[in-house]
């Protein structure tokens, strides 16, 4: 197969093949009469394993790990779940952090609709900032001398 045609039948774009050809993940051969590359099917079931991979989070250098342990005829199961594992974790944080943040952020803006626009005066940049407090120093409040 051609990169045009590898490409076709994974459902990836032609550059997407080249740079994984460029990484090392796919090992084609060259035609001796044309010089094109040429694809297989194990390079095939590679670039559809890489592009799973990657949906699932995977980075390049833990793909190209996985797939070295396989070629080694190592199981690379359980640093699969490891790796998943720990990504799951940290994803599960990410997601509590934006949470918080989707929070202040209503917070803020309901606090910001009574508050009026302001010209800064040199004392102050954009007073709906600093005159809103987080959450969790006391929700959202105008200062005594707002109004």
């Amino acid at each position: 197969m051609k990169v045009k045609d590898i490409a076709t039948a994974a459902g990836v774009k032609p550059d997407t093949v080249r740079f994984y050809t460029r990484e090392g993940l796919l090992n084609p051969t060259r035609n001796p009469d044309n010089n094109y590359q040429q694809y297989d099917a194990e390079d095939l079931r590679r670039l559809r394993f890489a592009r799973k991979a990657r949906q699932l989070g995977f980075s390049l250098p833990e793909i190209r790990q996985i797939l070295e342990q396989a070629d080694d005829h190592h199981s690379p199961c359980p640093m699969v779940r490891d790796v998943f594992q720990k990504r799951l974790a940290a994803v599960e944080d990410e997601i509590a952090q934006l949470q918080q943040l989707r929070q202040r952020m209503v917070s803020a803006l309901a606090a910001w609709e009574d508050m009026p626009d302001a010209t800064p005066d040199g004392h102050t940049i954009c007073r709906l900032i600093e005159h809103w407090d987080a959450p969790s120093e006391g929700c959202c409040h105008k200062e005594p001398n707002d109004e």
